[in-house]
């Protein structure tokens, strides 16, 4: 009964934030001075009213992104089931750096992953790990890749390395991957820019000339990253073809599949990822396209005794490193303490299943392609190609930073702009599972009214 008017709360909620605004209108001193006088932390308050305080504040002051018009940056509306994983999952407060302190949780977040594992087609001795989110996963992969290229890495760090450890990605990819060269000592001048095609896909052909012209100039080539679904454009680059020259090549084949990686579950979809079966390491956040609260990402990985090795640590205060087959997971992570992360994962999952899953992605997606359609029947040039729900368009004489000022100026939607290789655009991606093909023909007559 409990649960039943929690959820009927929940659906009310997101009820009203759908009949309400997208965007806020506040400055940061406005929220400042309401923080100064009502929260200096000297006298106690009643929870009730904190809580009402705070609720309405995040109602007023903020961008709603499960707003069904919110046309953004991956982030979802949540599935109930995931609200309530983050619930209990504090109300519990369990610590999953050590298998023996947290079984039932760390076998739910095994049991979860090893099942992800297998729609992407990796083998049974692959581990995985739940993530803060992509930039870790991402992080986690240039450091095991490091740790399997250059067994030396571990104890002496790159100084020992007989030339730059190189990284080969596009424009395109994920731009976490500047933020960790500069993490790890490799330097940005590590990550070697592949160009795309007309279509923006890393260019394989490019990709083959560049590492052997790196390795004849003191370069040590160790790691490409192929985008299944790239943040900009939706784009997935030539998995298969990436797969196999990293297979001749000996190198690391990294997928980040951040938000596409989700497409794995439709039946549908799943066929444009292919490749992906052939990756040493896939990246995936579950709060993007599978629709669960922030954050929940996931890094897998083929070679779990190399995992093992990146981020071995043996302590007094830990009761082992590992229980029969299992690793505890700080020994595999680059986390410690951590969060019961999957339980929003695994609950989501359990109550929609499988087929539910399938069905909520195909449904943005079609949202996407009817979004697609009304804007080229509309007289819009649609940009990019991909078979995802990210649509990226223009139109002659338009500038996007003052069509999108209007836009949220009158809270038809919320999207963004984005420069696909010289041409600024509108990005718009469905990120709702709740967004209607009625929303996405109203938005689009809003924004033909717009430029009339």
């Amino acid at each position: 009964m409990v649960i039943d008017e929690i959820g009927c709360d929940f659906e009310q909620l997101q009820t009203d934030i759908a009949n309400g605004p997208i965007l806020p209108n506040v400055t940061a001193e406005e929220v400042r001075e309401y923080l100064s006088s009502r929260y200096d932390f000297k006298r106690a308050q009643p929870l009730e009213d904190l809580i009402a305080d705070v609720e309405k504040m995040l109602r007023t002051w903020q961008v709603q992104v499960t707003h069904p018009r919110y046309f953004g940056l991956f982030n979802p509306s949540v599935t109930f089931a995931s609200v309530v994983a983050d619930t209990l999952v504090a109300m519990y407060n369990p610590q999953l750096a050590n298998w023996r302190t947290s079984p039932a949780a760390n076998e739910m977040e095994r049991h979860t992953l090893g099942w992800l594992a297998a729609k992407f087609g990796l083998p049974e001795s692959a581990i995985a790990i739940f993530t803060s989110g992509g930039t870790e996963a991402n992080l986690s992969a240039v450091i095991v890749a490091l740790t399997r290229a250059f067994p030396e890495y571990g104890e002496h760090g790159l100084r020992h390395l007989k030339g730059i450890p190189a990284i080969y990605l596009t424009e395109e990819t994920h731009h976490s991957f500047s933020k960790i060269a500069h993490m790890t000592g490799l330097g940005r001048s590590a990550l070697r820019p592949i160009p795309t095609d007309g279509n923006l896909k890393m260019d394989v052909g490019e990709l083959k000339r560049r590492v052997a012209e790196d390795r004849k100039t003191g370069f040590l080539p160790f790691l490409v990253v192929g985008t299944g679904g790239t943040t900009a454009a939706g784009v997935i680059d030539p998995l298969a073809e990436i797969g196999q020259f990293c297979r001749e090549q000996d190198l690391w084949f990294h997928c980040d599949a951040a938000w596409g990686g989700s497409a794995i579950l439709s039946p549908k979809l799943k066929h444009h990822l292919a490749g992906i079966e052939a990756a040493d390491s896939i990246t995936c956040d579950a709060h993007k396209w599978m629709s669960v609260s922030m954050g929940c990402g996931m890094f897998f990985c083929r070679h779990a005794d190399t995992l093992a090795e990146a981020f071995r640590s043996s302590v007094s205060y830990m009761p082992g490193q590992k229980v029969g087959p299992v690793f505890d997971p700080f020994t595999t992570s680059a986390q410690w303490s951590r969060r019961f992360i999957g339980l929003k994962l695994f609950l989501s999952l359990a109550q929609n299943g499988e087929s539910g899953y399938a069905e909520m992605i195909e449904h943005q997606t079609c949202m996407g392609h009817v979004l697609r359609e009304a804007l080229k029947a509309s007289g819009w040039r649609i940009v990019n190609a991909t078979p995802f729900p990210l649509v990226c368009f223009t139109r002659e004489g338009l500038v996007p930073v003052k069509f999108l000022a209007a836009l949220h100026q009158r809270q038809i939607a919320w999207m963004s702009e984005a420069k696909l290789g010289d041409i600024p655009v509108v990005r718009a991606c469905i990120t709702s599972f709740r967004t209607t093909e009625a929303d996405i023909h109203w938005v689009v007559d809003e924004m033909n009214s717009l430029i009339q």
